[in-house]
């Protein structure tokens, strides 16, 4: 998989970006370096300013590829979904039994995200940090409508229709695929966040992880008579 994804680009929505961040080394520089500066600071001190002291260039220069912090945010966001949809399809492809492809999916969509060397210039690993503590925030606005009309929130979309599809595969009776796929995958953020921030509250720990808790639930919710 690693080889076919080398070759691939990540789809990201044209209208997050101004001048395509991944056209130039400055546009990978921004990209890679804000993934670093949210990480570290969180997404609400995290301004334009800032990220152009970190990369010793001037704001003008981030304007020329980002309209806005928001507009960035929904790139790193759309990246990331993007990439896990890759995954979700290279990885069950394959699989032709129906628990076992739903397992595996639920696996990819739930994991704890390990570095994934094609794409130097951006950090998986804290590039999963922030989609964790920040997703929701690119898509908790006033203009979320208009945003999901012009296609910004393909990339998760399309990860929840194909976790729906392979819940309906394994269980074609069960009315609420797509429901249950977006909780899923809600459901995975807030439990990894949940288990750092708020463990009094969870059961997922250092044994049990979100993935174990939702493949749980899933099979425990649906019915298979094949």
């Amino acid at each position: 998989m690693k080889n076919l994804l080398s070759n691939i680009k990540i789809f990201t929505p044209e209208g997050t970006y101004i001048k395509d961040p991944e056209s130039s080394a400055l546009g990978k520089k921004i990209v890679e370096n804000s993934i670093l500066l949210i990480e570290e600071i969180g997404f609400e001190n995290f301004n334009f300013k800032k990220l152009g002291q970190k990369i010793s260039s001037n704001e003008s220069s981030i304007y020329r590829y980002f309209e806005s912090k928001h507009k960035l945010l929904i790139y790193l966001t759309s990246w990331y979904w993007g990439w896990i949809e890759y995954q979700l399809v290279m990885e069950t492809f394959s699989i032709n039994n129906t628990k076992e492809k739903l397992i595996k999916a639920i696996e990819i969509v739930t994991r704890t995200t390990k570095q994934d060397n094609n794409y130097g210039h951006i950090n998986e690993v804290l590039l999963n940090k922030i989609v964790i503590n920040e997703n929701s925030k690119s898509y908790l606005t006033k203009d979320v409508d208009i945003e999901n009309k012009v296609g910004f929130f393909m990339a998760y979309k399309r990860v929840v229709k194909r976790l729906a599809e392979i819940i309906s595969n394994y269980d074609s009776h069960y009315q609420h695929p797509l429901s249950l796929a977006g909780t899923i995958t809600e459901s995975a953020l807030h439990q990894h966040f949940m288990k750092v921030h708020f463990p009094s509250i969870t059961n997922c720990n250092n044994t049990i992880t979100p993935t174990d808790f939702l493949i749980d639930l899933t099979l425990n919710t649906l019915t298979n008579d094949k």
